[in-house]
């Protein structure tokens, strides 16, 4: 017996099948592309989607042999919903949350309902890369559109239904939105009215690990599975991730380390309002009963790759062609003490405490003996302090973490998990297994299905650690003047640098 976990990206979908024992037996990836059609706008083409992430379960499915899958459950990313008619056709595309459309209703929801009030409620703070504005834009500019879905669903909760499942979203997916409760655990009838958001238009929700139904037959027979597959809610990808990687209970963090540098504390209940809030630090469902998960981040893969194409396009290219990954030679030219350079990571869209979405990048300290490793050794130093600041501001709310769980590509580089440890002091390990987000989705199938009792059970058969790093004492304390001079610079810069010219 087998289980599917389905991994939905903003780039690409993954879907990995493992035995109760961990092993992954099966796994296919493909790509698609985000479209911009016009400036502000990013969607994702939902009827490709699909056909890919098909032809991914196929394959995974043709090749699991004596190990039939028993159930399957989905990772995705949060926040972008698709329009679904009754009869399961897509009826539009998916807009993501980077998408700017939306933004104009804002300053009205705003007026009508404060950010604290909010926050008491789903958790979250007004922002347009939520998926309450991107149903609000629906529901005005696409009036046939909205007229003829039968519902919005985030992409979780629509790979579910297309596959044969009730539109069922689970809890940590609907948070997204700003529309759910999260104390009630449903969908909020006090924010359904200040939106004007018809609750028919969405899902049911569940606690993430529900069984929701079994994959359609004609589907079934279409992609090789077999005719008894349980569809189970999985989660939010960060959640999942952290599932993966047994992040499960208090102390515990997830290291995400992919596109988003995310570290996403776990705590066992709901913190006072008064102390997330000016720290800017969201309250979500974890995938675990009970537990809840916060997200401090900033987009350190996308300096990454902006640092290899602008200084090593050559090495990159050469190391394509040659079938190689450029970044452990470019990881491998840094310097081992810490950077002379301090890199505010502010090149893109950044998390908590302040989300800023308007600024631009700093390096302080380059002279004429500055090489391209000591920069890339300042890019990573500095979004790690980032991490640490906020990893601060969140122990002023009764926060702790003891132990990080990193996953993710950026996590393959010894080099950048051991800076990790020294910076933020706290040890780190690295599972065996990088598709947590994949295994985590695997992990709630199989609990939910009697597999295992609980998840930490199922993490205990599933998930094998791998090497651990711990903070080097002499190490973390040459870090410390150069912390002391990042959180300085920000302070001074902000104006000039969110300044429009």
């Amino acid at each position: 017996m087998s289980f599917l976990g389905i991994d939905v990206g903003t780039t690409g979908c993954k879907t990995c099948v493992f035995r109760e024992d961990g092993a992954l037996i099966a796994s296919a990836y493909r790509e698609y592309d985000v479209r911009v059609s016009q400036p502000g706008y990013a969607e994702l083409d939902a009827r490709a989607v699909w056909r890919e992430l098909k032809d991914c379960i196929a394959q995974v499915s043709a090749a699991s042999g004596r190990d039939p899958i028993a159930a399957l459950a989905v990772s995705s990313l949060g926040e972008a919903t698709v329009p679904v008619s009754r009869e399961r056709h897509i009826l539009g595309p998916s807009l993501l949350n980077f998408d700017e459309r939306g933004v104009e209703f804002l300053d009205e929801l705003g007026r009508r309902l404060d950010d604290g009030r909010l926050y008491r409620i789903n958790g979250n703070t007004l922002g347009n890369h939520y998926g309450l504005t991107k149903l609000l834009w629906w529901k005005q500019h696409q009036p046939d559109i909205w007229d003829r879905a039968h519902k919005f669903l985030l992409w979780g909760s629509f790979v579910s239904y297309m596959l044969g499942a009730d539109p069922v979203v689970d809890y940590s997916l609907a948070n997204r939105t700003l529309l759910f409760d999260l104390d009630a655990r449903d969908w909020s009838g006090e924010l359904l009215a200040w939106s004007g958001i018809d609750p028919d238009k969405l899902p049911g929700a569940a606690p993430s690990g529900t069984v929701i139904g079994q994959v359609a037959k004609p589907l079934a027979d279409e992609l090789g599975l077999p005719a008894t597959v349980a569809i189970v809610t999985g989660g939010h990808d960060q959640c999942c991730n952290a599932t993966g990687a047994g992040v499960l209970g208090r102390g515990d963090a997830l290291l995400g380390m992919g596109t988003f540098l995310c570290a996403a504390p776990v705590f066992e209940c709901r913190r006072d309002p008064e102390a997330m809030l000016p720290h800017g630090l969201n309250t979500e469902h974890h995938a675990v009963p009970g537990r809840f998960i916060t997200f401090m981040y900033n987009q350190a893969g996308c300096l990454l790759k902006w640092y290899r194409d602008t200084f090593a396009a050559a090495e990159h290219r050469a190391a394509q062609e040659a079938g190689e990954d450029v970044y452990p030679r470019l990881l491998a030219e840094m310097p081992d003490a810490p950077a002379s350079v301090i890199v505010l990571p502010h090149f893109t869209t950044t998390g908590p405490p302040e989300f800023i979405s308007d600024s631009s990048g700093v390096m302080v300290g380059l002279r004429l003996e500055t090489r391209r490793g000591e920069i890339l050794r300042g890019i990573l130093e500095g979004s790690v302090f980032y991490l640490r600041e906020c990893l601060e501001r969140a122990r002023t709310a009764g926060i702790e973490v003891t132990r990080f769980s990193a996953v993710g590509g950026g996590s393959k580089s010894d080099a950048w998990l051991q800076l990790t440890a020294d910076i933020l002091q706290t040890p780190l390990s690295r599972p065996i297994q990088t598709e947590a987000g994949a295994l985590g989705a695997a992990m709630l199938a199989a609990v939910a299905t009697r597999a295992f009792d609980s998840l930490e059970q199922a993490v205990a058969a599933m998930a094998a650690p791998g090497r651990a790093f711990e903070p080097r004492p002499v190490a973390s304390a040459r870090y410390e003047p150069h912390y002391e001079r990042y959180t300085q610079l920000w302070p001074l810069m902000k104006d000039y640098l969110r300044s429009k010219p």
